[in-house]
């Protein structure tokens, strides 16, 4: 049976729903990642992730993201970073190019999420991903009683003003893992708060997920 990683960080009073998830990833596959470790970052953003594991892991990084300004944040952190189409790079380097493929807070966002994640597959031994659980009860509430979605920090705009995306679920993850012939090897599930562990009914009560899994032989 696969893991369920115990996770216990401490965020900082005050700290923003956006540091407490930076901080969380973090934690999390720097425990997951061994030292020395080869690390392509899908939608790397400003290349945070990279620099940790760059300093504290003496991993040999490198992202990709579509945004300039991000690329441009990794380049001023001492990271190596591609701008252009995450499946084009993907699809640039050869089998095993890598020990880890990282998709963190980036799968909802693709264009093709399932050819990202099954070519990340063929290039990298092991693949991470970390996703807001959008059947967190919250949500299943708000659209069962409200009639609409949950409107906060998670979820700040209405679906007017919010650009395109395809939220996953625990479950959908879960399942896209079995078609794809991905074997699981580690889980971790958080609490609303993305801090505290999730030991329970993930499916209902996590609020965000990250799996580590790779192509079964």
């Amino acid at each position: 049976m696969e893991a369920i990683t115990n996770i216990s960080t401490s965020p900082v009073n005050g700290a923003t729903r956006e540091q407490v998830k930076q901080d969380t990833d973090l934690h999390i596959l720097s425990e997951w990642i061994a030292p020395g470790s080869r690390v392509l970052d899908l939608g790397c953003g400003r290349g945070l992730l990279l620099k940790h594991l760059l300093q504290e892991k003496q991993a040999s990084v490198v992202g990709v993201d579509s945004d300039l300004h991000s690329v441009i944040g990794c380049v001023e952190r001492g990271v190596s970073a591609y701008q252009g189409d995450i499946l084009e790079v993907l699809n640039f380097y050869p089998p095993r190019s890598f020990d880890w493929v990282v998709c963190s807070r980036t799968v909802q966002e693709l264009a093709q999420p399932s050819q990202v994640l099954e070519r990340a597959l063929v290039v990298g031994a092991h693949v991470a991903v970390g996703f807001v659980n959008h059947g967190f009860w919250l949500n299943r509430w708000n659209m069962f009683w409200r009639g609409h979605r949950v409107r906060n920090e998670v979820y700040p705009e209405a679906w007017y003003e919010s650009h395109p995306s395809n939220p996953v679920a625990v479950g959908d993850f879960e399942e896209f893992c079995v078609a794809a012939r991905a074997r699981v090897t580690r889980r971790a599930f958080l609490a609303g708060d993305w801090h505290t562990p999730c030991h329970f009914w993930p499916k209902l009560l996590a609020g965000y997920a990250v799996y580590e899994f790779s192509r079964e032989e």
